[in-house]
Order: structure tokens, then sequence, then C-alpha cells
């Protein structure tokens, strides 16, 4: 049977982004994805305007219940969450994962805490920081969060890895087991670094930056799926590590120049799962 993850998070109907990025890439690598859908708009909001809706805390319950009368939560492997519109839906979430938990104490849960980054500030309603601050910390085991991100939830401001590392080991003694930290400045600027923290090892990977601008929406949701997926498939740091970034930095560079601001997903589905080029994991 293959490996089951329970993704809550954002749904747009043209693009990649929320589930539609993470569901399809964990798909790819071989694992069913199960889809709750926290907002269903027309497109990602990083376009300027869009149409649509943000669901109620009762509708993620009320589809967290349909799979528990069905016997179903026992085989989540994991739950994973973006995007999410108030910390009343975020702690629907929550509900969500210790109910898994109860049934298969081996699940794991990946929090994408999406508040905002660098330039935007952030972009999220005033009780969304607080949930992740004070609830999903308690029960996620792995965090993905940006530079930006990070800072915020440990009301610091790092910036050489040294900081990064010791910020998020802060994170890790609050819950969590291991700290995704995405676009994190490298030695030199002509490569990004994203960073897997454990309370006792860390490890790093570099890649050319690649200068898009704009950048296309979706990349944190597509990374944290990866490592989320390939965690789940050999449960080695390191790897996931060197895999997941691998395969995102192959689906960066194949942005199409008409769509810059989404990721060409489809198109490049196959380097979700053998990227052109392989960046190794170095311990720090």
């Amino acid at each position: 049977m293959p490996l089951q993850v329970l993704s809550i998070q954002s749904h747009v109907v043209a693009g990649h982004v929320g589930n539609d990025a993470a569901a399809f890439t964990l798909q790819r690598l071989g694992i069913e994805a199960w889809p709750i859908h926290t907002v269903q708009f027309s497109n990602h909001t990083g376009h300027g305007t869009w149409t649509g809706q943000a669901f109620a805390a009762a509708h993620v319950r009320e589809l967290v219940d349909g799979l528990d009368a069905r016997g179903l939560l026992g085989r989540v492997d994991a739950v994973l969450s973006g995007y999410i519109g108030s910390a009343e839906t975020g702690e629907a979430i929550a509900d969500a994962v210790r109910r898994v938990k109860a049934q298969n104490p081996g699940a794991l849960y990946c929090c994408d805490p999406v508040m905002g980054d660098v330039g935007r500030g952030v972009f999220v309603k005033p009780d969304v920081p607080q949930f992740f601050a004070k609830t999903a910390l308690d029960v996620a085991d792995i965090i993905t969060p940006n530079v930006f991100e990070l800072g915020l939830l440990t009301e610091s401001n790092p910036q050489t890895q040294d900081e990064l590392v010791a910020a998020s080991r802060t994170l890790l003694e609050r819950g969590a087991r291991i700290a995704l930290v995405t676009s994190a400045r490298a030695e030199t600027d002509d490569d990004i670094a994203t960073l897997a923290v454990t309370a006792d090892a860390a490890w790093a990977v570099y890649t050319p930056y690649l200068p898009l601008e704009p950048m296309p929406n979706g990349m944190g949701d597509c990374i944290a799926a990866l490592f989320l997926g390939r965690y789940l498939q050999h449960h080695d740091i390191a790897l996931a590590l060197s895999r997941a970034v691998s395969s995102l930095f192959a689906l960066i560079q194949g942005t199409d120049a008409a769509m810059p601001r989404d990721l060409n997903l489809i198109a490049m589905q196959d380097r979700l799962v053998n990227p052109a080029q392989h960046f190794a994991a170095v311990v720090l």
C-alpha cells in the first residue's frame, strides 16, 4: 500500500500553489495525497486580483469527520498543512493531526507556517502567527519556515547560518523534531541555501541563485511536499534535503517565461522525480 498524506491547505483553479503544488508533487513521488482545501480561489494572490472564498473551520472538521467515519484516519502516514485563512482553521487542522496520531502514533505532521516573506512582510491575519507559535509547534514533527517566518516565530532576526541554526533549535525546543529553513543566504551572493536542522545536527544544500523576477509562487508549498515525501520514503534527513532541493531547483529552472509567476509543474513533472542536477547535503 502506498504512503498516505492528508494535505490541508489552499486551492486555486488555475496555477500551482497550496494543494495544487503539494498534492501533485506527492503523487509524482508515488504517495497518495488526500487534499482538504482551506480556500478556493480562481488564482493565487501573487497575480494581484482573484475571486473565490476562504472556507470556514467547520468545513475542515466535517471532511475529517467523514474520513474518520470510513476508518481512514488510521491509514494516514503524515499530515501536511500550508496556508490557512484564520487561527480557527488552524485549530481544526491541529485537531485533525491529534486524531490521526491517536489512531496511528507513527504519523508525522509537517507544518509549513505560511505567514510572509522578505519584502512582502506578513500577509496573513494577525491571529495566524499566534496559532503557529502557540499551537502548531506543539503538535508538529517537521516545520518548514522561510527565513522571514523563522525570525517571526522566534522574535529574532537571524542572518548568518549559525544564527539560522540557533533560531531553528529554538523552535525545536517547542516541539518539532526537524526544521527545514528555506531561502537562506549562502556564503556567496551567487548561491542560496536550504537548511535542515535537528537538536544535534544540521545540513545545508547550496544551489545557484536563479535571478527570476518575479519568482514563481508556490515554491515553499512544493519543497515542503518534496521534503516530507522523501523523508517518509527513507527517513534520512540529509538525503531528503538533497533530493527535495535538487528537484525544486530543476522546477524553478524550468519556469515558463510566458507564466513567470506560476510553477511550470506539469511540463517539468519528470524533474520532480529525476532532477538533471543533484546537489549534496553538507554537514554544518
